[in-house]
């Protein structure tokens, strides 16, 4: 088994795969037009890279990091993040196509296009897989998907610009980071209810929890650090400083570790999430954004 951190650069259009065991980029690979956010499959066997500035995304083979196809979609417009059931259905945002694709992972197949609410973004899934949360930058909102059925259940407002988006790892809560409010709304997900608010620094841009549920990580981009908000008691308990404009965050595979791209410093800052504290970086391309953690099996 092989544990990767897929980092992508935006304005170099470019992947770097950092090995976490010796905590360095050991490839970089060119991608499409300005890679924004990436997903990969349950078994680490494909990652799928979502270029907005061209409307592409690429398919990676994990076992040699290769990029083996590219999706293109008359409709796509600004594909930006999606996630992969166990079944191996990618629910794709398109930010400025207003919809929510579904595409086959197995036959890169667009299987069905949703209108969705006005520039949907982020997308979280639920641990069960019965529901993913989209988030509306545009429309001040966030979605519920019926996974299996492909249709929407609600859309439910919230702050100003919600971006960041993410489900607890216990299905509880849905935590969503609205970037012109600075603020976090906790919301239950069995009633979607709002049970509260927590305030940030300058711009929280996404949601990432540690493993365990312990805690939320949440950076602010112009901030220029890390909200870290314990979960159960929902409060804000520490700022950890990082790089300039961070971005991505994602925990490793046992949540010893946090990883935080640092836009403007095009570098990742490394957290322990023990002691809260950024213990130090790697250096990647140039603004490197969208993050995900990575286990290659078999």
């Amino acid at each position: 088994m092989m544990d990767y951190l897929i980092v992508l650069n935006k304005d170099e259009n470019t992947v770097s795969f950092i090995d976490e065991s010796v905590g360095q980029v050991v490839k970089t690979v060119a991608v499409g037009e300005n890679p924004h956010e990436v997903a990969a499959t349950v078994d680490g066997r494909k990652a799928f890279v979502s270029n907005a500035g061209d409307n592409t995304i690429s398919v990676f083979d994990m076992h040699d990091l290769s990029v083996a196809a590219t999706i293109e979609h008359p409709e796509f417009n600004f594909p930006h993040e999606g996630k992969i059931t166990r079944t191996g259905k990618l629910i794709l945002a398109s930010t400025y196509a207003n919809k929510v694709f579904i595409i086959d992972t197995d036959s890169h197949a667009v299987t069905n296009v949703l209108p969705a609410q006005r520039m949907s973004h982020m997308v979280a899934l639920a641990p069960d897989e019965k529901h993913a949360y989209i988030s509306n930058i545009g429309a001040n909102s966030y979605s519920i998907l019926d996974v299996q059925a492909e249709r929407w259940i609600a859309h439910i407002p919230v702050g100003r610009s919600p971006e960041g988006i993410e489900v607890s790892p216990d299905g509880a809560w849905i935590y969503v980071a609205n970037q012109d409010d600075n603020l976090v709304y906790i919301i239950d997900a069995a009633t979607t209810s709002l049970e509260g608010r927590v305030r940030t620094s300058d711009v929280p841009i996404r949601v990432a929890f540690s493993p365990d549920g312990r805690y939320a990580f949440v950076p602010n981009r112009v901030g220029n650090c890390v909200s870290v908000i314990d979960v159960a008691r929902k409060l804000e308990i520490k700022r950890i400083p990082v790089g300039h404009w961070p971005g991505g965050t994602a925990f490793n595979a046992d949540g010893s570790r946090a990883y935080v791209a640092n836009n403007k410093t095009n570098d990742v800052s490394i957290i322990d999430v023990e002691t809260l504290k950024e213990i130090g970086r790697i250096d990647v391309g140039i603004h490197p954004d969208g993050m995900i953690f990575c286990q290659v099996k078999g």
